[in-house]
């Protein structure tokens, strides 16, 4: 079965970096896009990054300049750089298999002020 698995978050202090890690197993990874979303509490879940199976990506404002999202097709991983983090970054992290359902557990990143 398809198996996301989410590492990398953890508490930062705002202006540092986290870089997130999603392993994918189950699927032939090389041919899927691959998306980084957030959910804040009290809010909706939005979609951070995207990545296609090309590679080419595009970010939502708030994190252009700072995020970068990369894969690597020989680990099955995607991967989210986080730069110059912000409060309002405060969020669990996802990872989803481009346009399925297929979702990871989340990780949790926290950044103080």
């Amino acid at each position: 079965q398809v198996q996301l698995v989410e590492s990398g978050g953890g508490l930062v202090q705002a202006g540092g970096s986290l870089r997130l890690s999603c392993a994918a197993s189950g699927i032939m990874f090389r041919i899927y896009g691959m998306g980084w979303y957030r959910q804040a509490p009290g809010k909706q879940r939005e979609l951070v990054a995207h990545i296609t199976s090309g590679g080419s990506s595009n970010y939502v404002d708030s994190v252009k300049g700072r995020f970068t999202i990369s894969r690597d097709n020989d680990k099955n991983t995607v991967y989210l750089q986080m730069n110059s983090l912000k409060p309002e970054d405060t969020a669990v992290y996802y990872c989803n298999v481009w346009s399925t359902s297929f979702w990871g557990q989340g990780t949790q990143v926290t950044v103080s002020s």
